[in-house]
């Protein structure tokens, strides 16, 4: 997929392209199509080690919940495969992100005064140690939120050099990798659907930040300068509270942000925010984030009905009931844990369940419907893909890993010991799981 370059070494990916163009004059073609080569056979070899080394975003590098070649463990416990474990003050269902040799968290700390201290921490991947820590505001929550979410439910996200905190309504934070502040962005306040507070999080891709602002006022999808916070472009979306994050895929050159909603799934061009096609059909508050393969990008949800529909990228204006909807199914749909695509699988739950469907991405035609996995009762942290295997989370701390295949299989029953709700984040040869008081790291080697 062309998406999972493009937000990993975009800056490489031009060069190749100057190279590609410089080798078409007959006069250099000899000499450059050498370098040419070479620089190609670079790029490659860097993209899959910074693919295979970094998670920089809650969906990992695809944007699929995917890891390309991580191998951590499929099985722990205390006294095996822990690496280490380290205490987390205060609350977060935000998912921890891996640049380097560095591990983020997000978190919402009580203070004095019924005020959050929103903080951004970061800690050694090898030994759990805290490199530091960051405290964005300090304030008190500006609008309640559900019982089963905090004031920190977006993941942060990073690219090596900037790292990107954000907390709704208390505003958007980027830090360089060593915990300075570079600046900081006031979106407003978000009026969230009955009070349930925030939760989408950021996609970065290029030089731009993509951040989602919907809510039950002027609903926004905003595409920020990363290094400077400013605006590149700003689009009005008629879509009340959705907790999607944004993705990004690319289809005949051009790059379209995929959004979900209430009122329409939808496109945007990455360039100028422009809306590009539409297409009806998903329930109320979404929550759950898009995926995308070999044309087509799927984006269903599953709270009061159920709809998860396969988009091609080339439609335009509203594509409901077009040849430009692949295929579409109307139960046992995801609600607030996103589908996962990999290996031509797409994965999802049913509602907040614990029931998992398996279908073809191609077809839509399933490999198993709504099957129960022992252990699984309720969901809100999305699967991951690593090492030919499923890793499913329940919110009382069960993980179930099984194989990633068209038959069902359970390979492995763990539990962390207290609630989890944040995505785990397979890298390299080791998973971080992001508990309600601990951060996790899972090896079966040091890593």
């Amino acid at each position: 997929m062309v998406q999972n370059k493009t937000r990993l070494v975009p800056t490489s990916q031009l060069s190749v392209l100057s190279l590609r163009l410089h080798c078409r004059s007959p006069k250099n073609k000899r000499g450059f199509m050498i370098r040419f080569m070479v620089a190609s056979f670079v790029v490659t070899i860097c993209t899959s080690l910074a693919q295979a080394e970094n998670w920089g975003h809650w969906r990992g590098p695809t944007g699929n919940g995917v890891s390309l070649d991580a191998n951590p463990p499929a099985q722990w416990s205390e006294k095996q495969n822990m690496r280490w474990k380290v205490k987390i003050p205060g609350s977060s269902s935000g998912s921890p992100v891996v640049w380097g040799d560095q591990v983020f968290i997000v978190t919402s700390v009580p203070t004095q005064n019924e005020k959050l201290s929103f903080q951004l921490h970061s800690y050694d991947r090898k030994t759990g140690k805290q490199n530091w820590q960051q405290t964005a505001i300090e304030a008190k929550p500006l609008e309640p939120t559900h019982s089963t979410n905090n004031y920190a439910s977006a993941s942060p996200c990073t690219d090596g050099k900037y790292v990107f905190a954000h907390f709704g309504s208390r505003g958007l934070y980027c830090y360089t990798m060593d915990g300075k502040l570079v600046w900081k962005r006031d979106f407003g306040v978000m009026k969230t659907r009955n009070g349930f507070g925030e939760g989408s999080s950021p996609t970065l891709v290029d030089d731009m930040i993509i951040v989602p602002w919907d809510h039950e006022e002027q609903s926004m999808l905003f595409a920020l300068n990363k290094a400077t916070g400013k605006s590149i472009w700003e689009t009005k979306r008629d879509e009340p509270t959705c907790w999607a994050t944004p993705l990004v895929v690319e289809h005949e050159g051009k790059r379209q942000v995929i959004m979900n909603g209430q009122n329409k799934a939808r496109s945007y061009d990455l360039a100028t925010g422009r809306e590009l096609w539409n297409c009806g059909g998903q329930t109320e508050r979404p929550c759950a984030s898009p995926c995308a393969s070999d044309g087509l990008v799927f984006v269903g949800s599953g709270h009061r009905g159920a709809f998860i529909g396969a988009f091609t990228l080339k439609g335009e204006g509203d594509i409901s009931k077009t040849k430009n909807v692949a295929w579409s199914i109307n139960k046992d749909t995801p609600d607030v844990a996103s589908p996962i695509l990999s290996q031509g699988r797409l994965y999802f739950y049913k509602s907040k369940s614990g029931q998992l469907t398996c279908v073809d991405a191609a077809s839509g035609k399933p490999f198993y419907s709504a099957s129960r996995i022992p252990g699984m009762n309720s969901t809100y942290a999305s699967p991951v893909a690593a090492g030919g295997r499923i890793y499913l989370t329940d919110r009382d701390g069960t993980i179930v890993v099984i194989e990633d295949a068209p038959e069902l299989k359970v390979i492995a029953t763990n539990t962390m010991n207290e609630p989890v709700d944040a995505t785990p984040a397979p890298v390299g040869n080791q998973l971080f799981v992001r508990g309600a008081e601990h951060l996790f790291c899972l090896s079966e080697s040091e890593g």
